[in-house]
């Protein structure tokens, strides 16, 4: 959820959200003028909110008149809490039908990922908690019994992941004839994760979009996203506030042209010279992931990896050590790009370039957010160079190069039980194993 953070310099890397404002990435509209319910403005109040950003002051006029509302908004520009905002307004002033069950949820939020489920529950605990509504979220990998007897238990809000959702509704947990709120977030991830057959069992088995407020957001409002609000929302108003487009151009860019097997030196290096409290390290495959990983922990830097088969536990406790600034930095893969809050992180270092132009605008979208600035290193080695063009064609603009200087190529110290990795990180397509000499470079017999 992000309304006004912000966080002081030479602050500690534990510290977020400190109270000054940064009042560049919000509207004028602040929430005491949208006519919300008491309990709402109380939770905003002690929250510290009090103005609108873009997304919010574009759509939250039109949900608080029952409108159906479509918006192009990723994670970082506050689209979570103005679909949460709409949907409690709804939920107060409509009454419950007549008859309804505690097992039949009164809205249901859906998201494609575990760990936005869990976020968007959070956040909707913080503005929910006075107006008396049951929350719940269910996701996979893990909890299984745990989260089946608290939906058992009835529920007002649902809010979960396609699979565990489908799960729990085949087992007659709960049903959705007494719906009043629907809302899909980040639905184009729907679609490339392969949930949305899941996505529309649900909405077939919802009241007719003339009887529930319904609300999509995406990052972009493609033909099938769009497609898909046509047949199941209710003459819904698109909303388009372009926020990748915001965060480029508050991301500090900078390209080098390192060989593939100088990266891995050039890493160390940049995060030996950069004061960088809180870096996200993108990489293309999860065996290139390890093995960076490997190289830093054995030159001295605190990190750890975060992939799609991490387990569900680890993952969630990795986000929180990394949002908390116990972990400094973070290797991943994709699966952190989008769909995910991370506040106040300084540097995103594609140490793959994406092969997607717009994986690369996500992945540098993880800093400058909410109004912030943030700075962004690429590496464009011979293996992944060739998507160069084509993502300064989408930026509209050449990334700025830098000089590859010797004293950005330290010596590495070879990590520990190196032997176990399949591959140097500097090949990640390489198969056999290989020993490695001065600055991490492979030794040749």
């Amino acid at each position: 959820m992000i309304f006004e953070p912000n966080r002081r310099k030479n602050a500690s890397p534990g510290v977020l959200y400190k109270k000054q404002p940064m009042d560049q990435h919000l509207s004028d509209l602040r929430f005491e003028s949208l006519g919300l319910a008491a309990s709402l403005l109380t939770s905003l109040t002690e929250a510290g909110f009090s103005r609108c950003t873009p997304i919010q002051a574009e759509a939250l006029p039109l949900l608080l008149k029952g409108q159906d509302v479509a918006g192009q908004a990723q994670t970082g520009t506050g689209k979570t809490a103005a679909f949460l905002l709409a949907l409690y307004q709804h939920l107060l002033i409509k009454p419950a039908a007549a008859g309804r069950r505690p097992t039949q949820p009164r809205a249901l939020v859906v998201a494609p990922t575990r760990e936005l489920a869990v976020q968007i529950h959070k956040d909707a605990e913080v503005l929910g908690r006075h107006t008396g509504f049951k929350l719940t979220v269910v996701y996979g990998g893990e909890n299984y019994d745990k989260q089946r007897a608290t939906v058992a238990a009835g529920v007002d809000v649902l809010i979960g992941t396609p699979g565990r959702l489908i799960d729990y509704f085949k087992q007659h947990l709960y049903d959705l004839r007494a719906l009043d709120v629907m809302v899909l977030d980040e639905a184009d991830r729907m679609f490339d994760m392969g949930f949305i057959a899941d996505v529309r069992f649900l909405m077939r088995r919802m009241p007719h979009p003339t009887g529930r407020l319904n609300m999509l957001f995406s990052a972009t409002l493609s033909y099938r996203v769009m497609e898909l609000s046509y047949e199941h929302m209710n003459n819904a108003q698109f909303v388009r506030i372009e926020p990748d487009k915001v965060t480029v151009d508050r991301v500090r860019q900078i390209l080098y042209l390192p060989a593939t097997n100088e990266k891995i030196a050039l890493l160390v290096g940049l995060l030996r010279r950069l004061e960088a409290h809180r870096t996200m390290v993108f990489v293309n495959t999860k065996r290139v992931a390890e093995g960076v990983e490997a190289w830093l922990k054995g030159n001295g830097f605190n990190a750890a990896v975060l992939s799609g088969d991490v387990p569900q536990k680890k993952r969630l406790r990795l986000l929180r050590e990394f949002t908390e600034g116990q972990l400094p930095i973070l290797v991943t893969t994709d699966v952190a790009s989008r769909g995910l809050h991370i506040p106040d992180v300084s540097h995103v270092v594609n140490f793959d370039l994406p092969q997607d132009a717009e994986d690369y605008v996500h992945r540098i979208g993880r800093t400058a957010r909410a109004g912030a600035e943030g700075d962004a290193i690429s590496f464009a080695c011979e293996e992944y160079a060739f998507s160069l063009p084509e993502i300064e064609a989408f930026i509209g603009h050449c990334i700025p190069r830098a000089a590859l200087t010797p004293d950005l190529l330290p010596v590495l110290q070879p990590p520990a039980h190196r032997e176990r990795y399949h591959a140097h990180p500097h090949h990640p397509q390489g198969g056999k194993r290989r020993e490695t000499g001065r600055g991490g470079r492979p030794v040749r017999r």
